[in-house]
């Protein structure tokens, strides 16, 4: 496929390739998006999310929290994050930002990651401020037994951005500094409609990087990148993996 060698030869002389990677990356893995039609907010709903909601009635996302989102911390890495924590072994990826909360990257050996969106591995208690890290069996089984109470009795949320909650600075803060650094962008398995990280492939290009997009389907940024590539993702991975 003649636009992947052209990414493989953009790849081979970067200095600095940034990829911001969305739920597309991680469905292979067995983990539902959240806009397609069999996506997490068919079945929830997007105020699954709404801090507000959470506020009022936590009961509701920890049962979906049980059903659904701590069974992410069970899943294994796919082609596509496995790619990525290769090219960054040699030194071309310089940093994964991710709109993901699932750890995948992370589990896959990528060490600059970005995780703008959060991680579902901890939850912190609203209350004292204590920290629960799920890949600790013992405080997994703690808080699924209490139904996510904290041992003082407060309420405990994951380390996730919800709606109306601001991003976390420091990882925004990284992921724009890659960006505006980037001389190569790549936008993978995202749809670009959720600010502020669709802005990210836009700084990018303003600072003169070349703008990759590859997704299944069409995004909204799609004529605005030099380069885009339609085609399932890892596909894409084991084509690309061939070229190093």
């Amino acid at each position: 496929m003649e636009e992947i060698l052209t990414l493989v030869s953009w790849l081979k002389n970067s200095k600095f390739t940034t990829v911001l990677t969305g739920a597309g990356v991680s469905v292979p893995s067995g983990i539902p998006d959240f806009r397609s039609k069999n996506g997490v907010y068919s079945k929830w709903g997007q105020e699954i999310f709404d801090i507000d909601l959470f506020h009022q009635n936590p009961d509701r996302f920890y049962e979906f929290a049980k059903q659904e989102l701590i069974k992410m911390l069970d899943v294994e890495p796919n082609e596509i994050h496995y790619l990525l924590a290769y090219l960054e072994k040699l030194n071309i990826v310089k940093g994964v930002i991710t709109q993901n909360i699932d750890n995948l990257h992370k589990k896959a050996g990528s060490q600059k990651v970005a995780e703008i969106h959060g991680n579902v591995r901890t939850w912190s208690c609203l209350k004292c401020g204590k920290r629960y890290d799920l890949f600790n069996s013992q405080h997994k089984e703690f808080l699924i037994d209490r139904n996510f109470r904290c041992e003082c009795g407060g309420v405990t949320k994951p380390d996730i951005v919800f709606f109306g909650e601001m991003l976390p600075l420091n990882e925004y803060s990284k992921a724009e500094n890659w960006a505006k650094e980037s001389d190569v962008f790549i936008a993978m398995g995202t749809s670009l409609v959720v600010y502020p990280a669709a802005q990210l492939p836009i700084y990018a290009k303003h600072s003169g990087a070349k703008l990759c997009i590859i997704n299944k389907n069409e995004t909204v940024l799609d004529d605005y990148a030099d380069l885009v590539i339609h085609i399932d993702l890892i596909d894409f991975a084991k084509e690309v993996r061939r070229h190093f």
